[in-house]
Formats: C-alpha cells, sequence, structure tokens
C-alpha cells in the first residue's frame, strides 16, 4: 500500500469515556505507530469541549473518521476506511467490498449499539479504578466495608441506648457515629459505586448486631467492644499506610488514612478509658470473636 498523502489523513473520531472504544482504539494506535506512515491520527471526542453540543453528542454516538478534505463516514463504512490504513486489518476491509457485505456489517453495528451501554458497564467494573492497581483498590474496598459496618455498630448502640434511656450513652453513639459517616463520605470519593463490596447488606446488620447486642448489657460492654474492634482498625489503617511509604499512592490517599487512622485511635482510648480495667471472661471472649469476626471482614471484603 502508497504511503498516504499530507492530505490524505484520515482522523479517527472516538468516545475515550467509552472502556470499550478505549481498548479498540489503543490496539488501533499500536498498529499505527508500528507501520508508522498509515496517515492515521486520534482525536478523542469525549475530551474535546469546543465543539458544539449537538455535534458532539452525534459524534458520540457512533463511531466517525473524516478524511482530509472534510467529509466523514460513519458506523461500519468507518471501520472499513480505518481498516484500510491498519496492517493485520487490510484483508477484512477488502472483504468488506464484496457485494452485500457492507450492509451486512452495518446491521451488526446498529446491533452492537442496542448491546453497547451494557457492555461498558461491564467493561468498567472489569477495569481497575484509575491511579488506585489492584492492591489499593482492595484495600478501599475492605475500608468502605469497615466504615459502613462501624456507621451501623453506632446506630444499633444508639438504637438501644433510645429504649433504655440512656443518655450519655446515646451521646457516645451519635459523637462517635458522625466521625465514622464523615470516614465513609471520604473514602466513597475514592472509590466508586461498582468497585464496593457486594455484601454491604450483611456488613450494614453485622455492625448493627454488633453495636446492640453489648449496649443491652451496658454501657461498659459498649466501650470495651468499640475499644477491640478500634484496636483491630488502627492496625488495618496502620498496614495500609506501612505499604503506600514503601509502593506509593495517588495524591491525597495517605493523609485520608493517617486521618481515619487518628480518630480510630482515639475512639479507642476514649473507648478503654470508660470501660476500666478488669474485664470478665465473657466480655474477653466477646472482644477477642469482634477482633477476629473484623479480621475475617476485611479479608472477604477485599475479594467481594
Amino acid at each position: 500500500m502508497s504511503k498516504p498523502r499530507p492530505d490524505d489523513t484520515l482522523t479517527v473520531l472516538y468516545d475515550g469515556g467509552c472502556p470499550l472504544c478505549r481498548r479498540e482504539i489503543a490496539h488501533a494506535q499500536g498498529l499505527a505507530q508500528r507501520q508508522g506512515d498509515s496517515g492515521l491520527c486520534f482525536v478523542d471526542i469525549s475530551a474535546d469541549a469546543s465543539r458544539d453540543a449537538t455535534e458532539r453528542a452525534a459524534l458520540l454516538a457512533r463511531f466517525h473518521v473524516q478524511r482530509g478534505d472534510g467529509t466523514r463516514l460513519d458506523g461500519a463504512a468507518a471501520f472499513v476506511a480505518m481498516w484500510q490504513r491498519l496492517p493485520g486489518w487490510r484483508w477484512l476491509a477488502r472483504l468488506a467490498r464484496l457485494p452485500g457485505v457492507l450492509p451486512a456489517l452495518e446491521l451488526g453495528y446498529r446491533g452492537f449499539l442496542r448491546l453497547r451501554p451494557a457492555l461498558q458497564a461491564l467493561a468498567r467494573r472489569l477495569e481497575p479504578t484509575p491511579g488506585l492497581g489492584t492492591h489499593l483498590e482492595r484495600e478501599l474496598r475492605s475500608d468502605h466495608a469497615g466504615e459502613t459496618g462501624a456507621v451501623f455498630i453506632y446506630r444499633g448502640i444508639a438504637t438501644v441506648a433510645c429504649w433504655r434511656g440512656d443518655a450519655d450513652l446515646l451521646a457516645f453513639a451519635q459523637r462517635h457515629g458522625e466521625t465514622e459517616a464523615e470516614h465513609l463520605r471520604l473514602v466513597e470519593e475514592w472509590l466508586p459505586p461498582h468497585r464496593r463490596s457486594k455484601l454491604l447488606g450483611p456488613w450494614r446488620l453485622a455492625g448493627w448486631l454488633t453495636g446492640a447486642l453489648p449496649a443491652l448489657a451496658g454501657p461498659r460492654a459498649v466501650h470495651a467492644t468499640i475499644a477491640a474492634v478500634e484496636t483491630f482498625v488502627d492496625h488495618h489503617y496502620q498496614q495500609q499506610i506501612d505499604h503506600i511509604a514503601t509502593h506509593g499512592a495517588p495524591d491525597g490517599l495517605l493523609p485520608l488514612l493517617q486521618r481515619c487512622q487518628e480518630d480510630e485511635c482515639h475512639h479507642r482510648d476514649e473507648a478503654a478509658a470508660l470501660a476500666g480495667p478488669g474485664r470478665n471472661w465473657p466480655l474477653r471472649l466477646w472482644c477477642a470473636l469482634v477482633g477476629s469476626g473484623s479480621a475475617a471482614a476485611v479479608v472477604l471484603a477485599r475479594r467481594v
């Protein structure tokens, strides 16, 4: 194939916000760079805010290429024009010239457009969160599940405190619960909904019971439970902070984790002081179960 003339450049107009398009165009760009003289250039329409909104919407709805003279092709015809410039794909462009093939490709493309939203959603779920990587994404998933459970721990305490008319315990639950709700909000800014644990319902129930059951036994059991939970949470956050110190993380994530850890340590120390020394064996057993349960929940939340 002869080298394209300077005025014969084919501009590929693609949707960079679509994970399916990004993968396909990345492959096409690799082939074009390997050839060196493909005469293709690539423009991400999703990042081009200078275009008219109506034109931009039309370009994002279907695949387009623009010839050097300004005319455009869309749909299957646009793909064929791009394939003609790519090594390894020209045979498909030649096949498309056979009678009836291009209309069939266009029908197939229209069918794909109907499935595109569902396929995009699936592709986004399979993509790592930008900037985080797999490890930090899993850790943040466990943090999100943990903070969700913490919010419901204090809701469980508050429910029983209201029922018993214990104003001091209710104030304790409300004050700490507000801090945990703020932690949850901050973590959610880093972790998109489709990357969060699929078991948030069980985490909410487990959290509520972890707060309500000791509240039935009295404030001392509540404070001992919170001290046990926050002791584990402190260690969990410290592991993440140590990992970031070695491997790095996006700007802003380390201060967030340090802030959360500091708040949790404050909760632990306040609760431990209120619980006092000399816990009986049932309470020690309960706190050990709470600690081991928290560790098991983190392992599960990282994966599901």
